[in-house]
């Protein structure tokens, strides 16, 4: 060992060892027969095509040294009562490891157990190794562990106690167990991280579209930053580009590691996967277009039709031939529906049944509807909405609406199509 190893070693916590290996400084200790390290695995922003933190993962070995799960390690520990301890240690062993890593910028994202940011001997040994550190808490994101919180209001309050010292909170594992929206507004993470569960074919509707680009636009519209964990896949990691989440974590794009991650190697990486993205988009924008291009034309023709005065009933049948056509109906300049829908399928009786409550919307107001509003903005132009629930059917479908003069009167013609299978994109709800 060298003398500057020898200086390094004399000023380790006590309890801790280090060892090199590759020219890198690392802290272990023993807990019980266990030896415990920590390695990172890097948090990307996808728009800055970069690592912009690291979470810091417990390992763990026994006297043979074999590897041991970390859920094992805890597991035991809450058996015996001393997962606070485990927990306390395991933040140690990170702060020392990331402070060795020479990270200059970047965030450590810290699990903690809830218990860990209530109880104040454990809030202050944190903000003690912090301080010995040197390390300022706008580095640290607490990640508040999916578990039952016994008080909550508790954990609220430490939460926000936590925030004014300058941490960052992310709320983990959104989307199972006890992670909820009501946490959400009690705790009010900086940063919520989903579940990779959302990413799993189960989460995807029969359409064919995913829950995740709603779910990421209402963290967004709640001011909060989304991060999408457990990416493993080139199709999960476009699916995370396509709902414009603003970090990813997981094995596709770097794996958990004693180093900081390959800055160029990563921003190729995500470069190449943003340009097949684009080029993915832009096939399936053009397919779309294709599909739609039949309904549309149709659709047109009916508008004339509609405009030179010929009644609402006779001027849909064309558009209403098509295969996946479902239905138009007029609105008033207030959107107001003042006639029944004109359905021609008589297919559609037996789902229309089901929801028969809803089949007449004669006197309906859709006033709040994208495409009423989109149509009375551009007049004579046809609008195109992206994929939604129709609430006729509770089936997914594309509506065409155009503003146009029936008489000396403003109307608004819709007309819905099943859609079933890809999304039609579209940039921004707002637009639509």
């Amino acid at each position: 060992m060298s003398i500057a190893q020898q200086d390094r070693t004399a000023v380790a916590p006590h309890g801790f060892e280090v060892s090199f290996a590759s020219g890198l400084q690392r802290y272990s200790t023993q807990h019980g027969e266990l030896e415990l390290t920590s390695v990172f695995q890097p948090i990307f922003s996808l728009s800055h095509m970069r690592a912009v933190g690291y979470e810091g993962l417990l390992r763990a070995h026994d006297s043979l040294d074999r590897p041991v799960s970390p859920l094992d390690v805890f597991g035991q520990a809450a058996r015996l009562g001393d997962v606070l301890q485990v927990d306390r240690l395991a933040q140690a062993l990170h702060l020392e490891n990331f402070k060795a890593l020479g990270a200059e910028t970047e965030w450590l994202f810290l699990n903690v157990h809830p218990g860990a940011l209530t109880d104040p001997y454990h809030a202050a040994a944190l903000l003690a190794n912090l301080r010995r550190l040197d390390l300022p808490p706008r580095r640290i994101v607490l990640e508040v562990l999916e578990q039952r919180a016994d008080d909550l209001e508790r954990l609220a309050e430490a939460v926000r106690e936590f925030r004014e010292r300058g941490f960052l909170i992310a709320l983990d594992d959104f989307g199972a167990g006890h992670s909820n929206v009501e946490r959400i507004w009690q705790l009010n993470p900086d940063i919520v991280k989903l579940d990779r569960s959302l990413l799993a074919p189960g989460a995807i509707r029969p359409q064919g579209s995913s829950i995740l680009p709603g779910l990421v636009a209402l963290l967004h519209e709640a001011g909060k930053l989304v991060l999408v964990e457990g990416v493993e896949t080139e199709s999960e990691a476009h699916m995370a580009l396509a709902c414009d989440a603003d970090f990813v974590q997981g094995f596709f794009f770097g794996r958990p590691s004693a180093a900081t991650v390959d800055a160029s190697a990563s921003a190729a990486l995500i470069g190449e996967l943003t340009e097949r993205n684009r080029h993915l988009t832009g096939t399936r924008e053009k397919r779309d277009a294709s599909r739609l291009a039949p309904y549309i034309r149709a659709f047109e023709r009916a508008a004339e039709r509609l405009s030179a005065g010929e009644p609402l009933d006779e001027v849909c049948w064309n558009f209403l031939s098509l295969d996946h056509a479902a239905r138009c109906f007029l609105l008033d300049e207030n959107g107001r529906q003042s006639e029944r829908n004109v359905v021609l399928r008589a297919d559609r009786a037996v789902q229309m049944s089901r929801f028969l409550p809803l089949s007449d919307a004669k006197g309906a107001s859709w006033l709040r509807r994208p495409y009423f509003r989109s149509a009375m903005r551009e007049p004579q132009r046809v609008q195109v909405t992206r994929p939604y629930l129709s609430i006729n059917e509770a089936t997914m479908c594309v509506t065409l609406s155009i503003a146009t003069r029936v008489g000396d009167r403003l109307c608004v013609l819709c007309a819905d199509i099943d859609w079933q299978g890809e999304m039609v994109e579209s940039p921004n709800p707002s637009q639509v």
